[in-house]
């Protein structure tokens, strides 16, 4: 009796906070047409507008300009932006936001399946709209983000996503556009023994290797067939041989970046990115001459070697651009990478400071996170036809000082920009300061 009791009081106190710091609740479809002038409009292809006219109907941006040459009385709503800075809304690639929610409390981790094999794993079903962690993000111009698993040799399917939906069939704008792989280290650290604490060979590099080469080998040869019976890890990864999907390899030294790209060439693997990249530099030649981007992990840490400039990752998307590589930013690469994917913005803001042009700076969390994803045809850039999904902000979003989201729109729709963590500032701000 006292532990069913227990229990009970339990699911109040927990229903109870949910229902004072509940989910914002999706906007409502666009139903008139929204002018925004006056702002500098980084457009996110490397053009800048200072006196711009941005506007869209019916979730599309349908005109892009100078302010002085737009008919105001064209649109039913116009936002003076003078004064303010206004954006495409920032994409985070290979994140597993909306997959965990709690790292201490099991029952909200989804975002790994046992095995070492798992390319029919598909994130998009288990993407939880209702995450509070999510919110979270639009209030600092994180508007989109690719879903991706982890764990194993093959963590599954990826999907991209928007950040103001009731469920993830409306959130979703591209269904399992990627296969992801994690490629065996070469080397590993040892905790046991005299060797404790030493990086020793990875003994089962070799094995591992061979566990990847045999099953696309297998699903290879089952994509030139009609078999009678689906496989469904197989039916998952035929994407990667016609270019309908992308290779997606987490890959950080110089030989796994070299050998990986090999072995997807090898495996009639048209289209392959490389995430995290740490030593992606020594080997831009043969990422520039087979068109492989990059998606550089997060930018706010130290370097594996000891030999390496403490600056290093910080000078990596100027050292990659430079080289004619196609260069993204993701939040992964660390603890607590759902949390930290609200940093997006100051991790582009720490590689301007490090050589980039500011408008190269946008690019790195729009454009050509757009690009790389397959998606430029519909978000990373204010340009006509493309969906609406922008943000006014009232300082420089990329500067951690400045950022402060005035108004933000995900396809045309006027979000919400509360969240819990300003619910609670709020709610003691009053207490303690009577604001």
């Amino acid at each position: 009796m006292k532990l069913y009791l227990i229990k009970s009081i339990f699911a109040v106190v927990i229903l109870f906070s949910l229902s004072v710091f509940s989910q914002q609740t999706p906007a409502d479809k666009q139903s008139q047409s929204i002018l925004i002038i006056g702002a500098t409009a980084h457009i996110g292809n490397g053009t800048v507008i200072n006196n711009s006219a941005i506007g869209f109907d019916k979730g599309k941006i349908n005109f892009v300009g100078d302010a002085a040459s737009v008919n105001k009385t064209n649109y039913n709503t116009v936002i003076d932006g003078t004064g303010k800075d206004l954006y495409p809304g920032f994409i985070a690639p290979n994140s597993s936001l909306g997959l965990a929610e709690i790292d201490a409390v099991r029952a909200t981790l989804d975002f790994e399946e046992r095995g070492e094999l798992n390319p029919n794993v598909r994130s998009l079903i288990a993407f939880n709209t209702e995450s509070k962690v999510i919110e979270s993000m639009r209030p600092n111009g994180v508007l989109m983000a690719q879903i991706a698993p982890r764990g194993g040799l093959i963590s599954g399917s990826s999907s991209i996503v928007q950040f103001d939906a009731w469920n993830w069939e409306d959130a979703v704008l591209k269904v399992d556009d990627g296969i992801h792989i994690n490629w065996p280290a070469t080397d590993r650290r040892s905790f046991r023994g005299p060797d404790a604490g030493k990086i020793m060979p990875n003994k089962d590099y070799k094995t591992d290797i061979k566990q990847l080469d045999d099953f696309l080998n297998n699903a290879y040869a089952y994509s030139q067939l009609k078999a009678e019976e689906k496989n469904l890890k197989y039916e998952a990864v035929i994407g990667l041989f016609d270019g309908s999907k992308q290779l997606f390899i987490n890959a950080d030294n110089a030989q796994q970046i070299s050998e990986s790209v090999a072995f997807a060439l090898n495996h009639h693997i048209q289209k392959m990115v490389i995430i995290g990249g740490e030593e992606a530099y020594k080997v831009t030649s043969l990422l520039k001459q087979n068109n492989v981007p990059v998606l550089l992990k997060r930018l706010h840490s130290l370097p594996n070697n000891e030999d390496e400039d403490v600056d290093l990752p910080y000078r990596l998307p100027k050292i990659l651009t430079d080289a004619g590589l196609l260069v993204g930013l993701q939040a992964a690469g660390g603890g607590m990478e759902r949390m930290n994917t609200r940093n997006l913005p100051f991790y582009a803001g720490t590689a301007i400071a490090y050589g980039l042009t500011y408008e190269q700076g946008v690019a790195l969390i729009t454009l050509n996170n757009a690009k790389i994803l397959g998606m430029n045809d519909r978000i990373g850039s204010l340009e006509l036809g493309k969906d609406a999904t922008l943000f006014v902000s009232v300082g420089d979003a990329l500067d951690m000082k400045t950022n402060q989201v005035e108004q933000a729109f995900i396809q045309g729709r006027s979000i919400s920009l509360d969240s819990h963590q300003k619910a609670l500032y709020n709610r003691y701000m009053k207490k303690y300061h009577g604001k």
